[in-house]
């Protein structure tokens, strides 16, 4: 793909916020550098790097979290926002609220303390979007509780601290048990609508019924559907069991014999979707950015994606 052709990437609302976004997200995940994760680390000057072609560059909407790296991913974030003195103009940033990472503490106490160190870390007086993160570690109850941590992220958002409320997580029936109580504007999930699993299709037709802004994160699976499944057998950082890897064997037979690259076809089995308002890709190197762009515009024509759905099991 030529150069001029990734000057600019289309935008499209996000959800009822008022704001627009791009069909990529940079999930800031890795440029922590968690080589437990990821199998590989990052180091700061090339994680830099990365986030500053991303602020110059339209793939200008970064998704972070108080957790990642503990804290580390915000900290470099936030070294790069200062160079530029602030978040530059039509770029979009947003972090999650999480839990206390030696104390386990959920409670609406530690999310407003777990917002104070995010606009700390990040340089920013305001969050425009916040996720309350991975609920699935505290119970339903406790976090809905007066006083927990819902009402604490609704209370930073009257007090103007955050913009939009959203909720981000792994259990697809919990992630509409919080859409239901209202008052979020955007939901994440991950590794949950790939190529190798559908599962979060109830929660996508939910949000989308109701004007509710989604983001898919992981659409690789952690890895395998970039490098293949010879390569990288481990699924969401698992070993993948006999009948996915087989499976992977087949969509990547399927993208061969169409001249597509596996990991194009993953990224726009996500992007293609119309209830999918933007995709979160973990990038780690400056080219990453242009070479997934390239991904996103690979021509895939309607017949692979035909194939693709007949051989669903």
């Amino acid at each position: 793909m030529a150069d001029q052709d990734r000057e600019t990437l289309p935008r499209r609302p996000f959800g009822q916020t008022g704001i627009e976004v791009p069909p990529l997200c940079l999930g800031c995940a890795p440029l922590s550098s968690l080589p437990q994760a990821f199998n590989y680390a990052v180091p700061e000057e090339r994680a830099l790097e990365t986030i500053r072609a991303a602020f110059a560059g339209p793939l200008n909407y970064l998704d972070t979290s108080n957790s990642y790296g503990g804290g580390e991913s915000e900290r470099r974030i936030g070294k790069v926002i200062r160079e530029l003195g602030g978040v530059p103009a039509g770029a979009i940033l947003q972090s999650k609220a999480d839990r206390d990472p030696t104390t386990k503490d959920f409670s609406g106490p530690r999310m407003r303390r777990s917002i104070e160190e995010s606009l700390e870390r990040l340089g920013v007086e305001r969050l425009e979007i916040a996720f309350l993160h991975d609920p699935e570690y505290g119970t339903y109850e406790e976090l809905v509780a007066p006083g927990g941590a819902v009402d604490t992220l609704r209370d930073l958002q009257r007090e103007g601290i955050i913009g939009h409320l959203g909720v981000a997580g792994g259990p697809i029936d919990l992630l509409i048990r919080f859409l239901e109580l209202g008052g979020f504007a955007a939901v994440l999930t991950h590794n949950r609508f790939t190529l190798l699993d559908r599962s979060a299709a109830p929660l996508l037709d939910y949000a989308t019924a109701r004007g509710i802004a989604v983001l898919n994160a992981a659409p690789y699976g952690g890895g395998m559907l970039v490098k293949g499944p010879d390569a990288f057998p481990k699924y969401m950082y698992k070993d993948a069991p006999p009948e996915m890897l087989a499976r992977v064997r087949e969509i990547a037979a399927l993208c061969d014999e169409y001249g597509i690259p596996l990991p194009a076809a993953a990224l726009q089995f996500s992007t293609r979707d119309p209830r999918i308002h933007s995709t979160v890709v973990g990038l780690t190197r400056p080219e990453r950015l242009a070479q997934t762009i390239d991904l996103y515009q690979h021509p895939i024509p309607d017949e692979f994606w035909a194939r693709l759905d007949s051989t669903e099991g």
